[in-house]
């Protein structure tokens, strides 16, 4: 490990090069509340930043502090949110301003301790809402910051594993500066994400001279790694049935997995069952079915092929109208209430018109 005079020195580098070359013009920097800073932490947490961009924007325009946020329903939250992914930071995100309007006043607490009690909140992110906000002494720990110290001090081993995790978190904090942390904290995040990047550009680097694992050839092979996971292929059928007046059948999902708490259309094992299950299950009579061209969605660790069949239904008695508005709902974009929705519902919705009154 550095001793505190290097420590010093990485610091104030970093804070030289920010002066000059850091992004100071997100649209979270531009005023910097607990709130804003929190949201932005959380949307940028497995996501990059030209991609949260608009998402924030949108966010806090919406649901524009805690109070607004705790008010909303968790519908309105992951519609705004739809397409962002890892849909569980989002209700996190809703859960846990509940909770600040519950037991903190409405003020999001301003002591790591009392943050983390918070949903989704761990320790880097509640270091990040201390430091850029309140300007406190608080290390983080993210993506990028991981990337650096790892390099600079050629720390072997993936992050993922509680020895490398404890050693970095003991670099964060050895580094820290007694001032200027919240100018510091945003230096070495954009170290990472615009320089010590997966492939580094060295020539460029602040902290080049003393990065250990540039000095031995190695910093292309710090961090380490996580083994790779070959992703799944799913084959998914969706049913997507459609009442004379447009209106289309969607369930919500389940609060955990894939699009966990967002409304979807019900999938289903073969073709050849989805008369019957809109017989079955929604009191409705096919008269026309249609087989949409399949999409691709990505996720994570997933490689869907959606084959989206179009059947439009009639009702065949007073009980099909009768809906669990929790759960399943009569959809027509027309006149509904907004929804949040799975990304390829909504990418369906808008290729097909799917919800316009049929002639």
């Amino acid at each position: 490990m550095s001793n505190s005079k290097t420590a010093d020195t990485f610091a104030s580098r970093l804070l030289s090069w920010y002066e000059e070359n850091g992004r100071k013009d997100l649209p979270w920097q531009t005023d910097p509340t607990p709130y804003r800073v929190w949201v932005s932490e959380i949307m940028l947490q497995q996501t990059q930043v030209g991609t949260v961009i608009p998402y924030f924007n949108d966010f806090v325009k919406q649901f524009s502090d805690v109070a607004t946020l705790a008010a909303s329903t968790q519908d309105q939250v992951l519609r705004h949110w739809s397409g962002l992914g890892y849909y569980a930071r989002a209700r996190n995100l809703h859960a846990a301003a509940k909770q600040v309007m519950e037991e903190h006043d409405g003020e999001l607490p301003d002591s790591l301790d009392r943050l983390m009690q918070l949903p989704g909140i761990g320790r880097s992110t509640a270091g990040a809402i201390l430091a850029l906000s309140h300007g406190q002494r608080c290390a983080i720990l993210d993506g990028n910051v991981k990337r650096v110290l790892a390099r600079y001090h050629e720390c072997d081993g993936w992050p993922g594993k509680s020895a490398v995790l404890r050693k970095l978190w003991a670099l964060a904090e050895q580094h820290l500066p007694d001032r200027d942390v919240s100018l510091y904290t945003q230096a070495i995040m954009d170290l990472g994400a615009t320089v010590c990047r997966r492939r580094p550009d060295c020539a460029v680097c602040p902290v080049a001279t003393g990065c250990q694992a540039r000095a031995s050839g190695r910093q292309f092979a710090c961090p380490g790694r996580k083994s790779a996971r070959k992703k799944e292929r799913r084959d998914v059928i969706m049913l997507i049935a459609r009442l004379p007046d447009g209106s289309v059948y969607l369930e919500r999902r389940p609060p955990r997995g894939i699009w966990g708490g967002l409304w979807s259309f019900p999938e289903i094992d073969r073709p050849s069952e989805a008369a019957n299950w809109c017989q079955d299950r929604l009191s409705c009579r096919a008269e026309h079915s249609q087989e949409l061209e399949k999409i691709k969605h990505s996720l994570t660790h997933i490689e869907m092929n959606i084959r989206p069949i179009l059947l439009d239904v009639v009702p065949t008695g007073v009980a099909d109208a009768v809906m669990d508005e929790r759960q399943k709902v009569w959809y027509n974009g027309a006149s509904s209430q907004p929804l949040g929705m799975a990304a390829p519902v909504g990418k369906l919705m808008e290729k097909y018109a799917i919800y316009k009154e049929r002639h």
